[in-house]
């Protein structure tokens, strides 16, 4: 089952200082979601990759990134400081958009996503897209 999202996965451990900001390539091209724990066999890490398993079509719609690090030493630490489990959601600008300890349910977290202001121009320019397709025009007709 978590096999299947190694596509939208990432496990990450990027020693502290390896980068300036380590998730400088999702930005204004993904929404990251980073999962903060001490193990990957803590049961809210299988908890949240199984819901996300579950949602992979909303959150494949939504651009999101999934981030699980488990390392007790590594950039993303330093910068977010997480204790124990902890769940982030970046946006695309690069912010914390969403922090919780518990697993989020995909449920919520769209609603999350879709209430930010990219993410309601990429809908509205989705709707635009649609509707320009939908319109039929009747090529001129030459008398």
């Amino acid at each position: 089952m978590l096999r299947r999202l190694t596509a939208a996965l990432i496990a990450i451990a990027l020693p502290a200082g390896a980068q300036d900001d380590p998730l400088a390539e999702y930005r204004w091209v993904a929404r990251p979601i980073i999962i903060f724990a001490d193990s990957p066999r803590d049961p809210r890490v299988v908890e949240q990759l199984g819901e996300f398993e579950l949602g992979r079509r909303d959150l494949e719609d939504r651009d999101v990134v999934v981030i699980v690090d488990t390392e007790q030493d590594s950039a993303l630490r330093d910068r977010f400081h997480p204790r124990d489990f902890q769940f982030l959601l970046i946006g695309k600008d690069g912010e914390v958009k969403y922090r919780k300890p518990d697993p989020v349910p995909v449920r919520e977290l769209a609603r999350v996503i879709d209430r930010t202001p990219m993410r309601l121009d990429e809908l509205q320019a989705e709707r635009a897209l649609r509707g320009r397709d939908s319109l039929q025009i009747d090529p001129p007709t030459t008398n």
